[in-house]
């Protein structure tokens, strides 16, 4: 079942009515930035949620599709935010608190202020603003599967513009993930700045 406006609409039916969607991508990954996006559609969409067709989770999505979708939410949203915490900083945060911060600043960069949140897992506990943490809410929450698709198309880009610095790690076909493509550039190559020192098997690196 493709994601709905219905956590968006409960918070509607309470008198709040700017909604933004909260999401992260590249919590996982063994280098580059983890990179949040924040999404507030538009009335269009709650009046005809079939402009954002095909919408879901991005990991759901191909490229192409996400590419697509990432040019329609940009027309069709009152506002988008994107935060980052490099590699440095979620070695020196923990990833945890690094998403939350990144989060935090994809919401400070909207071009409005959010009456409420809907958020994929992550929960805030001294967040001055409404929120509500879905597990899984990019798979329910159209909000957030609009900022999941933002997020994941920005942090690609910027491991496909990473490559252009360092080709022999591959980052434009992994996006920083831990494939055995990436594991082998590690053997050959060793670690670089954008590599998070803190996740395995980099930790194992510096401390042999």
């Amino acid at each position: 079942m493709p994601p709905t406006l219905e956590h968006e609409q409960r918070f509607m039916a309470h008198g709040y009515h700017l909604i933004a969607g909260i999401d992260e991508v590249g919590r996982g990954c063994w280098a580059g930035p983890v990179v949040a996006a924040a999404v507030v559609l538009s009335d269009v969409v709650y009046h005809m949620p079939s402009v954002l067709a095909g919408l879901n989770d991005s990991k759901q999505l191909s490229a192409t599709q996400r590419l697509a979708l990432f040019d329609t939410i940009q027309r069709v949203a009152l506002g988008v935010g994107v935060g980052m915490v490099s590699a440095h900083d979620i070695d020196a945060l923990g990833i945890l608190t690094a998403t939350r911060y990144a989060m935090q600043q994809a919401v400070m960069q909207l071009p409005l202020i959010p009456q409420a949140l809907v958020v994929d897992a992550v929960a805030f506990a001294q967040w001055p603003i409404p929120h509500q943490s879905i597990i899984k809410g990019d798979e329910q929450s159209l909000s957030i599967a609009a900022a999941s698709v933002i997020a994941k198309v920005r942090r690609d880009q910027m491991l496909i513009t990473l490559d252009r610095s360092y080709p022999a790690y591959g980052f434009a076909q992994h996006k920083g993930y831990g494939t055995a493509q990436h594991q082998q550039a590690l053997r050959q190559h060793g670690l670089i700045a954008h590599h998070r020192r803190s996740f395995r098997p980099m930790v194992d690196m510096t401390t042999s």
